[in-house]
């Protein structure tokens, strides 16, 4: 069963790669690219990368698929590169029925990539307008970033290696997008990559700090002198704000430009509630994650984060569930490992942990978390000695994502160190502990005038950022006047009665308003919002009535019935049937019976 839902929403799938092995990244990045353009469309909802990608080597009914990420269309498609040529094919999908509404092949000269890509994006959105309803589509979605394909190719490369988001292959990102730097200096999108890959390692000490940040914002504020109208970029700018330096007012500043240019971002909804989370605000970060959602269903870390928040709210076994769901997309998401772990401490399922440590070898402090439960509840169950936790912490080959050498030190009692080592770690502004003011471990600590001294030191001054609302899809205003709606419809009747152009099945909406002068963005307004109807039912309205002129006339006796539909101009059996059944209750045949003399 296919439950309805934004009739007005679109999945793009992993492309497939055809061809070299090598070349994965290129179908990936088309992949993106075609993504990141349609979610210009601001009526337009797309299912953000994370969820797309979920499907990739998957081979799944459209209809399942549709149901799971709530979208009425996806788009499949393939690429290939040969020498200096691309190939690719694409093919729109509806998720109720599987019925393919739009396909089409491309071959172009590899140079013209983005415009191809920017071709293929605007014909989706205008497809889905035409057979869903009215929203306005740009003249273009995608501009070229860069006019070295050399450095756009390397650039993909870099992005693949960087989504994988460990330390190594970040390292490598770096090296690909240096070398796409030195091609075209003047490549916005490089500097933001390069940027964000050295400002998150240096945000979590696999860097220096100091350094690795200054040079982070380096790249970061070059990308954003070449394009200051960048989502990506102030995306970029407000995430290394919050994790480098815990400078809220500049990530949210950064944030909210970011939404304002594209409000379809989940990343930058999962930013948000990382931002207000670290305040305290948990219902405000959990609304933010809630946004984030419903454009990324399938994303393993926003389930992370909704674990996270409700971890804080201390309903530790809810958060459980939500760390499993996100394991479930992602097995190998070490923060859900880890979060998991110290819910089942706080929660007091000791069972439960030592079958999780059991199961799972990647722990970074297993025996440190374990000796953790028996001091905080006061029990002999894993008896873990203070030699094993010291020789665990030397042994450790890398840097740990949870404090659980901290929290070792509050629950033997060593309070003052505990303190001290707090204390270094947030003027560090250490990644472990951007959430601190809402860590359970450290509740013990809380009464001490010095941890009130440390938490005053971030939080006392801090002007407090205005939640951002999710973006309202009000009516459109009318482009019209009164008499200029009655004028164009007037002039669109006759056009389509006179001229017979519904007989025409390749009819597009562009080619519509060619022939009454008229901007494709206002006709869509003027069917949908006017006659009430998108373009396909207005134009298959009058397909519908020609069908009925023909289909009973004598001399046509001899033709089959969908032999006349296609001469009414309908392009398939599928979409004839179905339209005839909506419109007159009846099948064709049944109907051609009933008014036949």
């Amino acid at each position: 069963m296919h439950t309805s839902f934004n009739p007005k929403s679109i999945a793009v799938l992993p492309f497939l790669n055809i061809g070299r092995e090598e070349n994965e990244y290129f179908s990936d990045g088309i992949t993106e690219e075609i993504i990141n353009a349609l979610t210009k469309v601001r009526d337009l909802k797309v299912t953000a990368r994370t969820s797309s990608f979920y499907y990739k080597g998957k081979h799944l009914d459209a209809r399942l698929i549709g149901n799971e990420l709530g979208v009425e269309t996806l788009l499949e498609g393939s690429a290939r590169v040969i020498n200096d040529r691309v190939r690719i094919s694409a093919q729109l999908i509806r998720t109720d029925n599987g019925f393919h509404i739009w396909s089409e092949n491309f071959d172009r000269d590899l140079s013209d990539i983005f415009e191809l890509q920017d071709e293929i994006s605007l014909l989706i959105a205008d497809k889905i307008r035409e057979n869903f309803g009215h929203f306005d589509v740009q003249e273009h979605l995608i501009e070229a970033p860069t006019k070295n394909i050399d450095a756009y190719q390397l650039l993909l490369k870099g992005r693949e290696l960087r989504m994988r988001w460990n330390a190594q292959d970040v390292s490598d990102a770096m090296d690909c997008f240096d070398q796409s730097i030195t091609l075209d200096p003047s490549y916005a999108d490089a500097h933001f990559e390069k940027g964000w890959c050295l400002g998150m390692l240096a945000s979590w000490g696999y860097v220096k700090k100091e350094e690795g940040l200054l040079e982070a914002n380096r790249h970061i504020d070059k990308g954003l002198q070449l394009n200051p109208d960048s989502a990506v970029g102030h995306y970029v700018k407000g995430t290394i704000s919050f994790w480098g330096y815990w400078n809220y007012k500049d990530a949210f500043e950064h944030l909210q430009l970011s939404l304002e240019i594209n409000p379809n971002s989940s990343e930058v909804r999962d930013a948000m509630a990382d931002g207000f989370s670290a305040l305290g605000m948990i219902d405000k970060a959990l609304a933010n994650n809630e946004m984030a959602l419903r454009i990324n269903p399938l994303s393993a870390n926003l389930y992370f984060t909704k674990g996270n928040m409700i971890y804080f709210k201390k309903n530790y076994k809810e958060a459980i569930v939500l760390f499993e769901k996100a394991l479930s997309l992602n097995p190998f998401l070490p923060l859900a490992l880890e979060m998991k772990a110290a819910a089942l401490v706080l929660d007091r399922q000791p069972d439960e942990l030592a079958s999780f440590v059991e199961n799972t070898p990647q722990l970074e402090r297993s025996k440190t978390c374990r000796a953790i439960y028996d001091l905080m509840h006061n029990a002999n169950i894993f008896n873990i000695s203070k030699q094993e936790v010291e020789k665990e912490f030397i042994e450790a080959s890398e840097l740990s994502l949870r404090a659980w050498d901290l929290y070792y030190e509050i629950y033997i009692g060593n309070h003052e160190k505990a303190l001290n080592i707090l204390d270094s770690k947030i003027k560090e502004r250490s990644g472990q502990l951007f959430n601190f003011r809402n860590d359970p471990f450290l509740e013990p600590l809380r009464a001490y005038k010095k941890y009130r001294e440390i938490e005053d030191s971030v939080f006392l001054t801090l002007d407090s950022p205005r939640i951002i609302q999710e973006p309202t899809n009000p009516v459109s205003p009318s482009p019209f006047d009164d008499s200029q709606i009655d004028n164009f419809s007037k002039a669109l009747e006759s056009v389509m009665q006179e001229e017979k152009l519904f007989i025409d099945s390749e009819l597009s909406l562009k080619q519509l308003a060619v022939q009454i002068s008229l901007h494709p963005n206002k006709l869509s307004w003027l069917l949908n919002n006017h006659f009430g109807k998108n373009f396909n039912d207005f134009i298959n309205a009058y397909r519908l009535e020609y069908f009925k002129q023909i289909a009973i006339k004598k001399e046509n006796k001899n033709i089959t019935l969908l032999g006349l539909a296609y001469d009414s101009g309908f392009n398939s059996k599928t979409v004839f049937n179905t339209f005839f059944k909506k419109e007159t209750g009846m099948t064709p045949k049944q109907w051609v019976k009933a008014n036949t003399p």
